[in-house]
């Protein structure tokens, strides 16, 4: 049985239920077991981005790819890292975005479980990940759940904010209805990438322009 936030657990108990699914809890089972300490995040925090943001909570979604693959970073959020964590150079490219769009001082660490408790779900397309090797737990069945949550988010909510950055989120957002959410598309926050789109995308500040106009609170970045 998955061990995740009630309201989650309710929303996705058809696809809990699913032949992949049970396949995927399988694979994931298998390499924790094969790998020892060398998969990421730790196994009780697979869920911790559904953990961190209720179901009924959410108003915001930052999709990311998959997990830091260095030891002690992931933390089950996109993008996070736990405090005392060295801040990871995409993580701290964002952090540059918001301060010189909102104003928001530069923090002192890089865990984003404060956006979680405001209603930011922060969710990668995979949630597990092998030490050393990005993407290696692509294609084992987490892109089709992780799809399904932005399915059910797209069909069930109503002004949402989703922030796609680069290639492999925006095609994951592809589907989303952009009559009922506002998405906000730009390249990725990566030293390779920031510099043609993402610093200056001011999506922090758009977000909370969308989210005040709908009468929903703001985020504090």
């Amino acid at each position: 049985m998955v061990r995740i936030e009630e309201g989650w657990k309710n929303a996705l108990d058809d696809e809990f239920k699913k032949p992949y699914f049970k396949e995927l809890t399988e694979k994931v089972r298998n390499e924790y077991k094969l790998y020892p300490g060398h998969i990421f995040p730790p196994g009780p925090k697979i869920f911790n981005a559904f953990d961190a943001c209720p179901f009924e909570d959410v108003k915001v979604v930052i999709i990311g790819q998959d997990p830091y693959h260095g030891k002690g970073q992931a933390n089950g959020l996109c993008f996070s890292v736990e405090p005392g964590v060295s801040m990871p150079p995409s993580l701290v490219n964002i952090f540059k975005e918001v301060s010189s769009d909102t104003g928001v001082p530069f923090p002192k660490d890089g865990d984003l479980s404060r956006w979680a408790a405001q209603g930011v779900l922060l969710l990668n397309s995979s949630l597990t990940v092998r030490e050393g090797q990005a993407a290696s737990h692509a294609g084992i069945g987490w892109e089709e759940f992780t799809d399904a949550v932005v399915d059910k988010l797209n069909r069930e909510k109503e002004n949402l904010v989703f922030i796609l950055w680069g290639s492999h989120a925006i095609k994951k957002g592809e589907k989303i209805d952009r009559n009922k959410h506002l998405v906000l598309t730009s390249p990725h926050p990566s030293p390779l990438s920031a510099h043609r789109g993402f610093f200056g995308n001011h999506h922090f500040s758009k977000t909370n322009d969308y989210l005040r106009s709908h009468g929903k609170g703001e985020i504090t970045w």
